[in-house]
């Protein structure tokens, strides 16, 4: 069984370092932030390669059997043969981050099977831990979650700066830069719907997911279809995570532009 506290703790302690390196923290010094693009238009910073080797060697020391998926860290396909997996982005938002906005979170996740066992958000500078363990509920600072129970897609809450003029029924909230955060959001009835229509990876989604599950939303692909994690390919095709009630309608509502920007064959 693994050590919950020390679980915790650990994703606190990245939390903590990221924030000292955070431009934003006028006492910490992020004023001499380094950063980069990966490729165009994704950014990356110290700072996500620091928190990066922290929770490798940590989350390793903690649970020697379990694989390792990151988004700063070059795949390993031996992941794939283990029972456990860690998925870890270790600044989800770096754009927030890196321009000294809150709107960032160190997402860490463990799965087995597939299926997500413990998510955990840590977004110090929001001050906010969000934690779940599958069948066990979701929590925020200590706070038991309960998601979003709105009846209609029409009107329903998105975290978004604009809305296309297909979606001009729903409702713009503010929008942090971490999809996860987002995610979070419907988890604490602060949203009702976050979509995308793109690729994205296993490690940008499965913590939040799993706290959204578990404070009652529904979370999907863009399809409907269930999500699924340490895969080969640790990417999917869109994010849907709702409230339960308008979930069939958001897929409805989404399936024309789903099908025509999926991959084909």
């Amino acid at each position: 069984m693994i050590d919950s506290l020390r679980l915790e703790q650990i994703c606190r302690e990245a939390g903590h370092m990221a924030l000292a390196l955070w431009p934003g923290n006028p006492s910490g010094s992020g004023d001499a932030l380094e950063s980069w693009e990966k490729s165009p238009g994704s950014p990356v910073c110290e700072a996500d390669l620091a928190v990066d080797r922290f929770l490798k060697r940590e989350l390793g020391a903690l649970l020697p059997a379990a694989g390792w998926l990151s988004e700063e860290t070059a795949d390993d396909p031996a992941r794939l043969g283990k029972g456990l997996a860690w998925l870890v982005d270790p600044i989800d938002g770096t754009r927030d981050f890196i321009r000294g906005r809150p709107g960032w979170a160190v997402s860490v996740a463990l799965v087995s099977g597939g299926r997500p066992l413990i998510g955990t958000l840590v977004a110090p500078a929001r001050q906010e831990v969000w934690s779940a363990t599958a069948g066990r509920g979701a929590w925020r600072n200590g706070e038991r979650l309960v998601a979003s129970t709105r009846k209609t897609l029409a009107g329903a809450r998105v975290p978004a700066h604009d809305l296309p003029k297909e979606d001009q029924i729903l409702t713009k909230v503010s929008q942090p830069n971490s999809i996860a955060l987002r995610i979070a959001m419907v988890a604490n009835d602060e949203a009702d719907l976050v979509a995308t229509l793109r690729w994205g990876f296993e490690w940008d989604v499965a913590a939040a997911a799993l706290i959204a599950r578990e404070a009652g939303a529904a979370a999907t692909d863009a399809f409907g279809k269930p999500l699924a994690y340490n895969k080969r390919d640790p990417r999917a095709f869109g994010l849907l995570v709702s409230a339960p009630a308008i979930h069939g309608e958001a897929v409805a509502h989404l399936a024309g532009r789903a099908a025509a920007l999926a991959p084909k064959g």
